[in-house]
């Protein structure tokens, strides 16, 4: 688990396909490298990898086909610059919100603009993610903790103040930039509480409860 508070902006100083895969090396700061072990898992522009070499400079993950043709780690190169963080401790701060590191799919900038000191940045998710953003919650973009300012469809706005630009990678990001995605934790459970109860509610028939859903009962019905 990670909180989605970047610890350092790493650089991707080699990458070599190994068939459907691919293997990173990431150099770091030796603050963000201290104490850290093969085996231990890092969000690497929001997705969660696990090291498996360590050194004074850096580490290195092996990217599976599957996070490759879910994420944006496939459009990196010698070079670029990923936002890190190191696994959460149980007496870290949660200062920004329970991320997972399971990205849910990509998005891309679609506009960014200065206002005031801070920036304003607007994204396009894939309409299946869409009912899990809301104002005022909660998204991680390459694994930054963000609050949604606004919604119109699949977009979604957000606001970045100064610090965020130059301590993260969306300092870099222009308009087209892909991002990995992934929605609020508890947006995705209450979807499969709630599926899981129209299920139940089809095994029994019809009830009061699916029909005042579904807005065939108003207040006051019996």
């Amino acid at each position: 688990m990670f909180t989605g508070l970047i610890e350092d902006c790493g650089t991707v100083a080699a990458v070599e396909a190994r068939g459907a895969e691919r293997r990173m090396r990431i150099e770091a700061d030796v603050v963000l490298l201290d104490g850290m072990q093969q085996g231990d898992s890092i969000a690497v522009a929001g997705a969660c990898l696990t090291a498996s070499e360590v050194d004074a400079t850096g580490f290195v993950a092996d990217v599976s086909g599957e996070t490759l043709a879910h994420t944006t780690l496939g459009d990196y190169g010698g070079g670029d610059t990923v936002n890190l963080e190191r696994a959460l401790l149980p007496t870290t701060r949660l200062g920004g919100h329970l991320v997972s590191g399971h990205v849910d799919g990509i998005g891309e900038v679609q506009a960014c603009w200065e206002e005031g000191r801070s920036w304003r940045y607007r994204f396009r998710v894939p309409a299946s993610l869409q009912h899990y953003i809301a104002p005022k919650g909660s998204i991680c973009v390459d694994g930054i903790s963000l609050t949604v300012n606004e919604i119109d469809g699949d977009l979604f706005g957000v606001n970045i103040i100064p610090h965020t630009m130059a301590v993260t990678t969306l300092g870099r990001a222009a308009v087209g930039t892909r991002v990995n995605i992934e929605v609020d934790l508890i947006a995705r459970y209450l979807e499969r509480l709630l599926r899981r109860d129209e299920a139940h509610a089809a095994q029994g028939g019809v009830s009061r409860e699916l029909l005042a859903r579904h807005g065939f009962l108003a207040d006051g019905d019996h």
